[in-house]
């Protein structure tokens, strides 16, 4: 680990210095191009970081030495730039400014050895994860694959014609598979020997070019079955008579000349044998004169037969020269023109053998390895054998040269049992009896990669080794178990910015910084202006994915909200503050982190909000609070946003979005594209209780509205759910002008604008069609709007002019649409329209590991985490904003709104430095997830169906109109005060209020006492209002009457 100047621990690697120039160099003149780089990258001269060499680091490093090991030699950018031009002795000085800059993050002014290292190793561990994650294959969990089979199994092959596998075991049961690894059914591969208890089969093969398949048994027999019959796999053809029971078969055809095939095998008794067929796509063999006219009874064929020549369409090959040893493996390489046999004997081990035309006898080369191989594989590419040792190596050979292997791959600790080329990639598997897989990297000829999964423990195994290339599927069984390792799916070699998927994205205005974070609890930091990673935060919650982050409103201080439970608090030096428990010890899934002024709230997965107050933060671990508005949603919340100076919106699955005074957290008002309803406050409630027996004929009528207002179909698909919300801060819309201050956005594709004075839905359009959910993200002058949806398109859409006043009807037409076009090749999680430099950017996060950002207009797309940096002018220059516009407006509607909290002073303690304030408005930081949790498919419609139905309120509960006392008060505005003249006595301090006082200065007048001028006798009833005077009445006589039968009472 190192740790740079500023505080920030870097990963190092140390496999990194190999990306070194191991040499002295001039200035480089070749041109590099980033692979898997966006259209933003030019091709041109690499950075210069890549292109020192190690000596031109040790002429760099010499510089920033000092006679005393106590002190640090720093350096200013200048000073930098003319002694590495003088010292290094190549590159410009420009290019030296630049490293600079990147070195320089923290914008000290200064740079010292610790920085530049520190930089340098940083972007040579980014380029090799780069390099690793192109050319390492990464692999899902172990999975085993439930079967049928109650022996060994003998061989698994893929069948190309109908995309199936096939697996048979030693007791001849055929599993058949569908391509998405289904077992479909089982069928019993028996002759007439194999009846018997102790006849096996041996091994299978596919003949993919005349749809049939070859079975090899104990009993010296190779049975040809028909994949194309109407019956179950009927034997078409037996072959018999074999010297030796075959235990190793392998089938070859030629694409161009399908009849031209071979069938090879080898037996116990040490032969390799083969049969070449010419007319295979005519017949394999030859059907005798005598034979029934049932051409679906099984024809037997001798093979003393073939031997003679009787049969006309094939001939045989065979040798011996194994001299009686197991033959294991055969195949026959058509480029070799030559059989490949292997066995356990140490001379003789591998043999090569081939026909010399006209020749019948086959010639054969050996290669002798001690104490034998397990197998072996080819690569016709490459040119060559790779052979799985019993004596722990594994050895890769060239056919023509038989003295020693060309390359010995060290690495095992046991036998290896198999070995298998990755040839697409040039690339070696292997797999040794001590259950460990490796990945070799032939070029090179080092293990790129280990995987030792959770076998099952038996010792005593018989191992099958199969790697279906085509579709990433390496299958490995353990006698009558079979294990599946699947490739995860390459969403192309385009550059990744997470070695997850992403989540979520930040951006900090103050420190010009773009934050993301991942499935696999990775925060990663990047400067909007240049690309460039500057650190990041591993396992912030574990292993748990953070599924949303916020910022609070000094953007000092981090929320990382995670699906363990907790969001927590965090500085910008990787130092947790807090932990707030919200889910209580259990699993949630946190979607929305909204900072407000003294509060702040979290939704995501119940009905109710989850509220915390940083003033009560006074301990590392934190407990929520109660919502005093309790539970006004039927389904799980998923959004929320704040408008100041106290208006909350949340938004739910089933597409209500309810009001809120954040002050009284009471709900108000219910949004819904279909219906809407009207909610009181718990004061009501209360009220209602104490004159329950008053109201009860009022009541029943209230309760008949009532059933028929809540008499709505509740949304269980998921059409209408509601992911978004976005207030139009910047807008002066009030109860008077009309026009929609809300945004919403959700499961169907629409786009909503409501006008929440008037509590009507103004405009919906459908911006993204059949794609499920889409999420959006506002600019702060409410100008423009980005949505991006689950394929990864982002559309970018002129709202400065839509919905601006009331209108009759609703509008269905769509706003101005500037841009669309795919960003991404995955969902995308999260937007955030910001400003930098006045210019606007839309930054965006996937589910393909990349965090982007454009522009508004053509401009391309850039890749944090590309090879290349940039410069951020030199790609966004139109449309340009004035940046004291923006913060002025903003500032100017937040003052209107809040006079009274402009400046916030700090709810936590200012000696941990972790206060979630506001500088000069009520601010809130809305950040949301779109995750897979949010995905409405039949999965979350199955939740839902079967998900307990959420208990509806009483009919008096939430619709009821209040008829309590004060329950008929409206609540309005307070006019503004007419202006106040100065009073004399402030105008002119001096005629009133004099210093020295004279002694004989006569008293003022004795104002006469209260009780002398009451013209009147006071009458504090004057003060409650008729109605309450009006019950008292009413209920004095009957007061009277329970007080004379208490008295009666206590005289008997």
């Amino acid at each position: 680990m190192l740790k740079r100047g500023d505080g920030d621990v870097i990963r190092s690697c140390s496999n990194a210095t190999l990306e070194l120039n191991m040499g002295p160099q001039a200035k480089p003149t070749s041109f590099e191009k980033t692979e898997g780089a966006t259209a933003s990258e030019d091709c041109g001269v690499g950075p210069l970081e890549n292109q020192l060499s190690v000596e031109d680091f040790v002429k760099i490093q010499r510089v920033f030495e000092s006679q005393d090991p106590r002190q640090t030699i720093c350096m200013p950018r200048e000073e930098f730039i003319q002694k590495m031009t003088e010292t290094v002795g190549w590159g410009t000085k420009e290019e030296y400014g630049e490293l600079f800059d990147k070195v320089d993050v923290a914008r000290a002014g200064l740079v010292d050895w610790d920085k530049l290292t520190s930089f340098i190793l940083l972007s040579l561990y980014e380029r090799d994860e780069r390099a690793k994650a192109t050319v390492i294959p990464q692999w899902k969990d172990l999975e085993f694959l439930p079967g049928k089979h109650k022996d060994t199994i003998q061989k698994v092959v893929f069948l190309k014609s109908s995309s199936r596998y096939l697996t048979i075991s030693k007791e001849g049961l055929l599993g058949i598979w569908g391509e998405n690894l289904k077992l479909q059914e089982t069928v019993p591969i028996t002759s007439d020997a194999t009846k018997l208890k102790y006849l096996w089969v041996t091994s299978l093969v596919s003949l993919e070019n005349v749809n049939k398949i070859a079975v090899a048994f104990t009993s010296k027999e190779i049975c040809f079955y028909d994949l194309l019959s109407k019956e179950e796999f009927p034997c078409q053809y037996k072959l018999q008579g074999l010297k030796g029971a075959p235990i190793c078969m392998d089938y070859w055809y030629d694409p161009l000349d399908p009849k031209e095939s071979i069938l090879s095998f080898g037996d116990i008794t040490g032969k390799v044998q083969a049969i070449a067929f010419t007319a295979a796509m005519i017949s394999l063999f030859e059907r005798p004169a005598n034979a029934c006219d049932d051409e679906e009874a099984t024809m037997t064929i001798d093979w003393a037969e073939l031997l003679s020549g009787c049969h006309k369409c094939c001939h045989v090959l065979q040798h011996t020269f194994h001299h009686g040893y197991w033959v294991r493996q055969v195949t026959y390489i058509a480029s070799l023109d030559a059989f490949i046999s292997s066995t356990t004997s140490s001379t003789d081990t591998v043999l090569l053998a081939w026909r010399e035309k006209p020749e019948t006898l086959l010639k054969m080369t050996s290669f002798n390895i001690a104490q034998g191989v397990h197998a072996f594989d080819y690569h016709s590419q490459l040119n060559l054998i790779a052979t799985a040792g019993i004596n722990n190596k594994v050895c890769l050979w060239n056919p023509y040269v038989i003295s020693k292997p060309v390359g010995v791959l060290w690495g095992h600790s046991a036998s290896v049992i198999a070995v298998q080329f990755f040839a697409e990639r040039k690339q070696l598997f292997s797999f040794s009896r001590d259950k460990v897989l490796r990945l070799w990297d032939i070029q090179h000829q080092l293990s790129i990669q280990r995987i030792a999964c959770s076998f099952p423990k038996t010792q005593d195994f018989r191992c099958l080794f199969h790697f279906d290339e085509t579709h990433g599927r390496l299958f490995i069984s353990f006698n009558n178990q079979l294990a599946l390792l699947a490739m995860k799916n390459e969403v192309s070699k385009r550059v990744k910015s997470h070695l997850k998927a992403v989540t979520c994205v930040l951006y900090n205005s103050h420190l010009k910084q773009v934050i993301s974070s991942d499935v696999g609890s990775t925060v990663s930091f990047w400067m909007i202006e240049t690309g460039q990673k500057i650190k990041q935060f591993a396992g912030c919650h574990g292993n748990a994915e953070i599924s949303t982050m916020a910022l609070d409103a000094n953007k000092a201080r981090l929320l990382t909200g995670s699906t363990d439970g907790t969001v927590k608090v965090w500085d910008f030096n990787g130092y947790c503050h807090h932990t707030l428990n919200v889910g209580q010890d259990g699993v949630v899934d946190i979607s929305q982190i909204l900072v407000l002024k003294k509060t702040i709230l979290i939704v995501g997965w119940e009905r109710s909000v989850t509220v915390f107050r940083p003033q009560n933060f006074n301990q590392f671990f934190i407990q929520s609070e109660e919502w005093k508005g309790g539970i006004h949603h039927q389904d799980d919340l998923l959004c929320a946003a704040f408008l100041p100076p106290q208006t909350l919106a949340t938004g739910s699955y089933d597409g209500e979005i309810v009001l809120w005074n954040n002050s009284t957290e009471n709900a108000y008002h219910v949004l819904h594209p279909e219906h809407q309803r009207q909610l009181t406050s718990k004061l009501d409630l209360e009220a209602q209780k104490v004159n329950v027996k008053r109201s009860c004929s009022m009541q029943c009528m209230t309760d008949q509205s009532t059933v028929a207002a809540r008499n709505v179909e509740i949304d269980t698909e998921g059409n209408n759910a509601v992911t978004r919300l976005c207030f139009l801060e910047a807008r002066k819309i009030s109860a008077a002008t009309g026009g929609a201050n809300l945004v919403s956005c959700g499961a169907s594709g629409h786009v909503r604008f409501w006008d929440t004075f008037k509590k009507a839905l103004l405009a919906e359009f459908l911006a993204h069609a059949g794609v499920g959910s889409i999420i959006m993200s506002i600019d702060k002058l409410n100008q423009y709007l980005a949505t991006g949806d689950t394929d990864g398109w982002l559309k970018i859409w002129n709202i400065e002019d839509y919905c601006v006043s009331s209108t009759e009807s609703r509008i269905t037409q769509a706003p101005t649409l500037l841009r669309s076009f795919q960003l991404h090749e995955d969902r995308i999680s999260s937007l955030e329209i910001c400003e930098s430099g006045g210019h606007l950017l839309i930054i965006s996060s996937s589910a393909d590991c990349s965090v982007c950002v454009t522009g508004l207009s053509s401009a391309p797309a850039l890749i944090f985490g590309q090879a290349s940096h940039w410069n951020i002018e030199n790609y966004f220059s139109l449309p340009k904003q004035d940046t004291n516009l923006i913060e002025s407006k903003i500032q100017e509607e937040s003052l209107k709104a809040n006079p009274l909290f402009s400046k916030e002073g700090s709810y936590l303690d200012s000696t941990e430095h972790s206060q979630l304030t506001e500088e000069n408005k009520d601010n809130s930081t809305n950040i949301i997830r779109s995750s897979e949790e949010m995905n409405f498919s039949q999965k979350y419609k199955k939740r839902n169906i079967y998900k307990e139905k959420p208990k509806k309120p009483c009919c008096g509960e939430i619709i009821q109109k209040s008829s309590s006392t004060f329950g008929s008060l409206s609540l309005r505005i307070l006019k503004e005060l007419p202006e106040v003249s100065k009073p004399a006595f402030l105008l002119d301090p001096g005629k009133f209020f004099k210093e020295d006082l004279e002694k004989d200065e006569p008293q003022g007048p004795q104002f006469p006492l209260l009780s002398e001028t009451l013209k009147a006798v006071f009458d504090e009833k004057s003060l409650f209002p008729k109605e309450i005077l009006d019950r008292e009445r009413q209920d004095k006589p009957l007061c009277q009457e329970t007080n004379e039968v208490k008295i009666k009472r206590n005289k008997k």
